[in-house]
């Protein structure tokens, strides 16, 4: 009847209307796999319902412009090219309705300009443009149109693409100035602005002004930081372009860490065959580059170039920029001959795609690199070098690496730089490790402290060095270097759990010998100057005062341990008690507290009583995470994880290997009282004991603190033991003296040193989407948690 086919019509048309806004949704998030899908769909109901009201023709024709862009993105560009052209036909001589078929006009020009400017086809997408632009002042009456501003965006990016830059920035400028408008009229959010500060950012960056390009690029980021999800794809766009900014202003350590988020923003969003996530790759090489770790650099940017060859079609002019980089990066790592040939290869594309004096610099560049490699080339073969230089290479590629070697210190640095400290840590054991690199590198930032040599030790160590680097270069510290150290008193055979993180990395930058860094970075110093900083066993340093104790007294000033002593009164010198760090090599802890007091090389340590002393709340790594940090977030999976670990060692038998090295004194009692809050245990004991947890020890980070004399005398008191007119100094001797001066400043000081340093090394001017707590929100909380402790002593 006419009625169930009114009805079988008007359902159709409810779908293929859900269908587009699905699309919509799904494009928003850059998901333009599934944002086809939609857009497909609806049109195969559009088709069933052809010429049937209330559908008119130019409705008809929206889905598929909207296909036609996201199989653009998808690189499926013959498909898109079909579809937009039978659209831009349709939009052309359809005459339904006039106005509408202006609009869709020049939606189906700009969208096939676009389609032509991905495959550098920049006369024929600037033709389009040329058309489309006269006819958007037409329509759009109101100088605060954002489609009008879209319209010419989409212009100046192809000018911009094909080296007319002046012109492309006169409209990036236009375009801003007419979305400015539209958010002072409340015709959109401020977040439309975020996409002119992206493409005039990129557009003076092109045009080698790189502080204003980094200036918008951040304006942008802030903004997405703002309103969207971390995730987005958009935030990955700003955070790459602010890396790329800094890596030009040669702040490539402060781009590494934006960088390596874009990453892998974009490896979940697009997966690795994307070129979005190779355009990220690319550009955390160019930062790798910059901080002289010209290995990594070259392992991503052949990761990327594999990416495009495979993605862009054959000789597309996107390799051009990611050859250039290659060939610079090639060059640095001594392989001459590979760079030249890299260079060559960008010129080839370049002629291909360009026509004379478009992108000219660049041109220049790319000869100019092959000319002067050709000139070394000749030199090194007239010399009869060539082989020698293979040699070297092969060796450096084989044993050590290239710019995290430490660098000679004079006291001038010392005074700009702050006090240097070698860290040994047993990094992915527990969380607060991890913790302890996030406070080293905010008092690196106030240049309180200078870390030279991170070294991991506990197997397996060498999986906890490639923990070590990632969480170093998210932390900004790129160019600290990392080594491989020794087992930590475990026996042949035995590994002791390392978790996982998304950050974690190997990396050719990192020392196959720990000791050989330590040594390295001892001969930097000057004498007396350099703290060593024990987060783990003493193994490692009591192995460097056996096979070098004349370089260990020249240089050491301090020895800062996490662990704890005897009481003083017990004997004329410190001897280890039964703390974890010290459990796992009793002898070796012994042979450094011994030979530390008998080569007069002071100490200091910071005992479990000092944490115990100052607690923190669960609910503080939730507003760490907030930062959106991958360190933070890792942290703050990995915290119940470990508790629950600690637990089921905790509740089982005292002599039961499965506790590994744990101190019998760590049973079910200590753990209620230390992390419960409470020393009354239920009948049934919790596989899971994370819901019940009211407080968490910060060992290390405390141990971090404690290296910088300032927060030392202002936080912390401390009783002294002298041997043989030394002072060695300890940090908390028992539950009733935890060394602690006030716990709630020094808690609210390390919150915030947590949290400055997540958001510094994100470029944040402010928390998240979402984030709207600050830590020290929770003082008011801990405070009940320290009454409830006093009490309970």
């Amino acid at each position: 009847s006419k009625d169930l086919h009114a009805v079988y019509i008007m359902n159709g048309h409810k779908i293929a209307v859900q269908c587009m806004e699905d699309g919509d949704c799904a494009k928003a998030t850059l998901n333009f796999k599934e944002a086809s899908n939609m857009y497909e769909e609806a049109i195969n109901f559009q088709t069933k319902l052809k010429a049937q009201p209330p559908l008119h023709p130019p409705r008809m024709m929206e889905p598929r412009i909207k296909l036609g862009v996201c199989l653009c993105e998808l690189a499926r560009y013959q498909e898109a090219e079909k579809i937009l052209t039978r659209c831009l036909d349709e939009a052309r001589y359809d005459n339904s309705d006039v106005a509408l078929d202006e609009e869709l006009y020049v939606r189906a020009l700009t969208a096939l300009a676009a389609l032509y400017q991905a495959q550098s086809k920049y006369d024929a997408a600037i033709k389009l443009h040329e058309k489309a632009i006269p006819i958007a002042r037409n329509i759009e009456v109101s100088s605060s149109s954002i489609g009008l501003a879209d319209n010419i965006a989409g212009y100046a990016e192809t000018l911009r693409k094909s080296g007319r830059l002046p012109q492309a920035e006169r409209h990036h400028r236009e375009a801003l100035e007419i979305r400015t408008r539209a958010v002072e009229e409340k015709l959109c959010t401020e977040l439309e602005l975020a996409v002119s500060y992206t493409q005039l950012g990129c557009t003076l960056a092109d045009m080698q002004q790189h502080k204003e390009a980094y200036e918008q690029h951040h304006r942008a980021l802030t903004l997405r930081y703002r309103y969207l999800d971390f995730s987005h794809g958009l935030v990955s766009e700003s955070l790459n372009y602010c890396a790329e900014s800094l890596c030009a202003l040669g702040r490539g350590r402060e781009g590494i860490p934006l960088a390596l988020h874009a990453v892998e923003i974009r490896k979940s969003l697009f997966g690795i065959s994307h070129p979005a996530y190779a355009h990220a790759l690319g550009v955390l090489a160019s930062c790798y580059h910059a901080v002289g770790r010209h290995f990594d650099a070259c392992d991503c940017l052949e990761m990327c170039l594999k990416i495009c060859e495979v993605a862009f079609q054959k000789n597309h002019a996107n390799m051009i920029p990611n050859l250039m980089n290659y060939g610079n990066i090639l060059r640095s790592t001594g392989d001459l001959v590979k760079a030249r040939n890299v260079y060559q290869r960008a010129i080839t594309i370049h002629e291909l795609n360009f026509k004379e004096r478009q992108q000219a610099r660049r041109l220049e560049k790319c000869k100019a690199e092959v000319g002067d490699l050709t000139d070394k080339i000749e030199v090194m073969e007239s010399s009869l070098l060539s082989k020698i230089s293979c040699s070297t290479k092969s060796s450096m590629t084989d044993s050590f690496v290239d710019g995290t070697i430490p660098k000679l210190l004079t006291a001038a640095d010392i005074e700009s730089k702050g006090t240097p400290v070698i860290v040994f840590t047993d990094i992915g054991r527990d969380v607060d490790d991890e913790m302890a690199l996030v406070i080293l590198s905010a008092l690196k930032r106030k240049q309180l402290l200078n870390p030279i040599a991170v070294i991991t030790t506990l197997s397996p160590q060498r999986d906890r060095a490639h923990l070590a680097r990632g969480s170093l270069d998210t932390m900004g510290m790129a160019d600290t270097p990392v080594g491989i150290g020794g087992r930590g008193g475990l026996a042949d055979g035995v590994e002791l759990e390392v978790y996982e993180a998304d950050h974690s990395r190997s990396s050719p930058s990192i020392y196959d010998s720990g000791m050989e860094l330590a040594c390295q970075a001892l001969e930097s110093v000057p004498p007396k100057s350099v703290q060593v900083l024990c987060l783990a066993s003493l193994s490692d340093t009591a192995l460097l005062i056996k096979e070098h104790e004349e370089l260990f007294t020249a240089k050491v000033k301090e020895v800062v341990v996490m662990g704890g002593v005897m009481p003083l009164e017990s004997g004329d010198t410190l001897k280890p008690d039964t703390a974890y760090n010290n459990n796992c090599d009793l002898p070796s802890a012994n042979f450094v507290y011994q030979k530390c007091q008998e080569l007069g090389v002071p100490t200091v340590t910071l005992s479990r009583w000092a944490a115990y002393g100052c607690p923190i709340r669960p609910q503080l790594l939730d507003e760490l995470a907030k930062t959106k940090h991958m360190v933070a977030d890792n942290i703050r999976r990995k915290s119940k994880h470990s508790i629950d670990q600690l637990w089921n060692k905790v509740i089982l038998p005292s002599d039961d290997p499965r506790r590994e090295k744990l101190p019998s004194r760590c049973d079910v009692k200590w753990f209620y009282k230390t992390f419960c809050g409470t020393e009354e245990i239920p009948e049934e004991l919790s596989a899971s004991i994370w819901t019940q947890v009211e407080k968490l020890n910060m060992y290390d980070p405390l141990a971090v603190l404690i290296c910088d004399s300032s927060y030392r005398s202002l936080h912390f008191s401390s009783k002294v033991k002298t041997v043989n007119g030394v002072p060695h100094v300890v940090v908390g001797t028992s539950e009733s003296d935890t060394g602690i001066r006030d716990h709630l400043l020094l808690y609210k000081e390390y919150s915030h040193l947590f949290v400055e340093a997540l958001q510094i090394s994100l470029h944040e001017p402010e928390m998240p989407l979402g984030s709207e707590k600050a830590p020290d929100m929770l003082v008011e909380e801990t405070t009940k948690i320290m009454n409830t402790r006093s009490r309970a002593a």
